[in-house]
């Protein structure tokens, strides 16, 4: 009885110590910061403001528009085009204007507003050995903003004439966070797929 009693409690506790785990890539940008990118450059293309004739065949030269999402968003800007009623050429040759756009920002910016000490890094030896001071604080806030921002202009494509210049479009999504005592947590922690209303709240609001 007494060696049935040793194995079942044996085997109880290697069931409990049991673990799983799972290998997974890590990309250089999680999917929040992917969809936040993929939200701000939607916002950007949806200005497109050139004026152009509604029955010329359109082509988008994205020879400068270079980045990462940068096929993403120059996808958003094909779709401006045919939204406004413009026929895309798939060839320079075949088309009558020449739209080129160019990138000036397609990225993600972060800051952190905090009430206390935030997390230091501090040099503790002459061999830049560094020990990390973790963040103390009452409250912190945390914005997440991916910005983007293109510029374009047409010319007709057998004579190089200027058709519009001067085009700018730019677009932001933001998500916010709060902390309280680094334990209470509040705010949009991280973009869901499909979530298309993305607005982030007063600069002042800290609830």
């Amino acid at each position: 009885m007494k060696l049935v009693r040793y194995c079942a409690v044996t085997i109880s506790g290697l069931v409990l110590v049991a673990c799983a785990s799972a290998n997974e890539t890590s990309p250089a940008r999680t999917a929040t910061e992917q969809l936040l990118v993929a939200h701000a450059a939607e916002r950007a293309a949806s200005q497109f403001s050139l004026a152009l004739p509604a029955e010329a065949r359109v082509f988008l030269d994205t020879s400068n528009f270079r980045g990462e999402g940068a096929e993403y968003a120059a996808s958003a800007v094909r779709e401006a085009l045919v939204a406004r009623g413009n026929r895309l050429s798939a060839t320079q040759a075949d088309s009558d204007i020449v739209v080129e756009i160019r990138l000036g920002a397609l990225s993600i910016d972060k800051m952190q507003r905090v009430v206390g000490i935030p997390r230091l890094t501090l040099p503790i030896s002459s061999n830049l050995t560094n020990a990390t001071i973790p963040e103390l604080s009452a409250y912190s806030r945390r914005d997440r903003t991916g910005v983007a921002e293109f510029s374009a202009f047409a010319y007709d494509t057998a004579t190089g004439r200027p058709i519009a210049l001067g085009a700018r479009m730019a677009g932001t999504a933001t998500i916010r966070s709060h902390t309280l005592f680094m334990v209470m947590s509040w705010g949009q922690q991280e973009v869901r797929p499909g979530d298309a209303a993305l607005a982030s709240d007063q600069w002042w609001k800290v609830w």
